[in-house]
């Protein structure tokens, strides 16, 4: 008999965790819009962040680390950009098919890629995500199915995901995980205000605990968890080039889930973005992988 090839089987079994990791963000994403009748999309951002923040802090224990005025300058600036990508990108939800949103959301780390290379190709790259979301943004009537606002909010989460990527970096430096927690932690006092004054004493609710937990672990601690496993078994190429697929994914997400049929031209300017996605992933010059996904 022929032996295992264990060099296929080593990379099967992180692809599929990647694999698992992005379907537990999206159908995450499907359970917050659940809570959304219940406390809005500003409560629930609130109980995903305190409930991931409180878990995190517990677990990764960050007051362990010794921080000077630098470190935690970064840490809170890298917190205020995940509160605002994940209060943005349920924002853009509430309206937003989840597909869409997350397409439109993905610009955001696109951007960073495509501006860490300085190759031909990447104008090829630029173009489909131009066509991608000139075919996605409501300019005229027969866009009227989509709202702008909503739209406008999902660029807003792709412009924090570019934020949290250029300060998670800085904060990750010598730190590692535990600076994440202290990102989440600042990341919930920033929204806190904010879902409060919208849900009030409904936070307080019993009754939300077990789907808000549910949120909580499926599009923060299961995801991430599989991901930084993936993340050291995988090269930086093939991890950036699955991680593009996350539109797809939130698409067939919403379908299956929340019923959300997109047309043949939302399906083609979603194929457009993962494409200029899996382009910019495979001719990045760095050996840095991208960023994990955080909706």
């Amino acid at each position: 008999m022929p032996a295992p090839n264990h060099a296929t089987s080593s990379t099967l079994l992180p692809i599929g965790l990647l694999l698992i990791a992005m379907a537990s963000i999206q159908f995450g994403a499907t359970l917050a819009k659940g809570l959304f009748p219940l406390v809005g999309a500003q409560g629930t951002t609130t109980l995903r962040l305190a409930i991931a923040a409180v878990l995190m802090v517990l677990i990764l224990r960050p007051w362990r680390l010794r921080l000077g005025a630098t470190a935690l300058k970064h840490a809170a600036l890298y917190g205020l950009a995940l509160g605002g990508m994940n209060f943005f990108f349920y924002m853009a939800v509430r309206s937003v098919p989840l597909g869409i949103a997350v397409a439109l959301e993905f610009t955001g780390p696109l951007a960073v890629a495509i501006a860490s290379s300085r190759k031909r190709i990447d104008f090829l790259w630029i173009a489909l995500a131009i066509v991608g979301l000139a075919l996605l943004v409501p300019l005229g009537a027969t866009q009227q199915g989509i709202d702008p606002i909503g739209v406008y909010y999902a660029l807003g989460a792709g412009v924090c995901w570019a934020l949290y990527i250029v300060f998670g970096q800085k904060a990750g430096q010598g730190h590692g995980v535990q600076m994440a927690s202290l990102g989440v932690l600042f990341a919930a006092l920033v929204i806190a205000p904010i879902g409060i004054a919208h849900a009030g004493s409904a936070l307080l609710s019993w009754a939300l605990l077990p789907a808000a937990l549910g949120v909580a672990v499926l599009s923060t601690a299961l995801p991430y968890s599989l991901e930084m496993i993936a993340l050291t078994r995988l090269p930086a190429r093939t991890f950036g080039t699955l991680m593009s697929l996350e539109p797809a994914v939130a698409a067939l997400s919403g379908l299956m889930v929340l019923g959300e049929h997109l047309s043949p031209t939302q399906w083609l300017a979603i194929g457009s973005i993962i494409i200029a996605s899996v382009g910019a992933a495979l001719t990045q010059g760095g050996t840095q992988p991208p960023a994990l996904a955080a909706d």
